[in-house]
């Protein structure tokens, strides 16, 4: 059996007039979807949970949100996209804007099938920068130097990165120079740019 949290209720009394048969829908339709999920607050908001997070909802003063939780698994990459503020409806400002009730609650059971069967979203792997340019100045510093040209060679892009960015996004030629002399100076003792700041 599930459980309605009286703060899902203090919730939903306090917000704005147009905001409460939404909610109240929302709130009654995932009951009746699945009957043993569990109400909590978190973030401030009514979360519905089952197997783990399943769904949440939250009042705006002009809209409300509801998403799930997996709902790029849920719904399709292409529709409702995640990265969006809240929710795969958009911005609900009556019931009219979720899908039929029928819709809606298969959607709800599909999510809590996912929970029930252990089913991770795929996290977005990191992407990786592409390399800056040497700037010229380090370029004709590392050329007279053999040991700082190798040191820099077997850097990690990490910290090639960071002595490139360090000598190209200086404005003034002057600048530029004095930093390739000295990022010549410590690469030759194998030092990362940030190495004062390192443990």
């Amino acid at each position: 059996m599930g459980t309605r949290d009286p703060r899902v209720d203090a919730y939903i009394a306090k917000s704005a007039d147009f905001a409460k048969p939404i909610l109240t829908h929302i709130r009654d339709t995932v009951h009746a979807a699945v009957p043993d999920v569990v109400e909590t607050i978190k973030w401030s908001m009514p979360f519905f949970d089952h197997h783990g997070p399943l769904a949440n909802m939250s009042a705006f003063k002009e809209h409300v949100s509801f998403g799930f939780w997996k709902g790029a698994l849920v719904l399709g990459r292409g529709s409702g996209d995640d990265d969006r503020a809240m929710g795969q409806f958009g911005r609900i400002t009556s019931t009219k804007d979720l899908p039929p009730k029928k819709e809606l609650v298969a959607y709800i059971k599909k999510a809590a099938k996912l929970n029930e069967d252990g089913v991770k979203v795929e996290k977005k792997k990191p992407g990786t920068k592409p390399a800056l340019p040497v700037p010229a100045e380090l370029e004709a510093a590392l050329a007279k130097n053999k040991k700082a040209r190798a040191n820099f060679e077997a850097f990690p892009p990490s910290h090639k990165r960071e002595y490139n960015e360090w000598i190209g996004e200086a404005k003034r030629e002057e600048t530029r120079a004095a930093r390739a002399k000295q990022a010549v100076e410590w690469i030759s003792e194998g030092k990362s740019r940030n190495w004062k700041y390192q443990k």
